[in-house]
């Protein structure tokens, strides 16, 4: 890999995992960069956040690019300037949160196909051993997979989804972000407008509190897999503008 450019670090989502960037890990692998995509725990924004900061610290050196797809905009947001020489961040469909906002907090009012008044309608919840207080797990419902969150991916790809989700805990969901790393480092975000996760609309508006340089691209919440080319003309902005 070149010593010139940035590492790219990939944080994924809710209900998904590290191979969720994989349409966008080789392309930069084979132009050269050094690419990372460590686990989001999905535990708490507080402790997924600092897990991603201590993974900066200690496995990247040099100049970072980080992106973060849905929940892990969050998780960037809070863990950019906690470890690591991140230079760039980059947001694909994903939270843009400012100090005090929760996820819950950014859906409310929105059309989100999960701002609804009984989330059982479209998640499954099951208890996990040492879960804080009212905490449990969030898994998708099938349904909620085909028709809001990767409905532009073919139905085999989508049944996939369903059966290997990573789920997350409510606590995430409703924890207080702190200082947002996008008031001091630059970003750029991709914004999906076939979104029914984080409609376009509340997208648009963090991206644009944030300053970010923006993009749009016709697709669902997973634009990263369902049209990659989106998010690798971002990265490859954020790390050319490292120099």
């Amino acid at each position: 890999m070149s010593e010139n450019k940035p590492t790219i670090v990939l944080v994924h989502g809710a209900w998904a995992d590290a191979s969720s960037w994989n349409a966008v890990t080789g392309p930069l692998q084979a132009e050269g960069y050094s690419v990372l995509a460590p686990p989001n725990e999905l535990r708490g924004l507080t402790s997924d956040s600092a897990y991603i900061a201590s993974f900066l610290a200690q496995r990247t050196s040099g100049p970072v690019v980080l992106a973060g797809h849905s929940y892990g905009g969050a998780v960037i947001t809070n863990a950019g300037t906690q470890g690591g020489d991140v230079r760039a961040l980059v947001y694909v469909d994903a939270f843009i949160p400012d100090e005090g906002e929760t996820v819950v907090s950014l859906l409310d009012g929105s059309s989100s196909a999960l701002a609804v008044a009984d989330p059982t309608t479209v998640l499954d919840v099951a208890g996990y051993p040492g879960a804080p207080e009212g905490a449990a797990d969030a898994f998708l419902k099938p349904d909620t997979v085909h028709n809001a969150f990767a409905q532009d991916l073919p139905e085999a790809d989508r049944w996939n989804i369903v059966a290997t989700q990573r789920p997350i805990s409510f606590v995430a969901n409703v924890t207080p972000s702190g200082p947002p790393a996008w008031k001091t480092i630059a970003s750029w975000a991709v914004l999906g407008t076939e979104d029914r996760v984080i409609p376009i609309d509340v997208q648009r508006r963090m991206a644009e509190r944030a300053g970010s340089t923006i993009s749009e691209v016709a697709a669902s919440h997973v634009s990263m897999v369902s049209q990659p080319e989106a998010t690798l003309a971002a990265i490859r902005a954020a790390a050319d503008s490292i120099g």
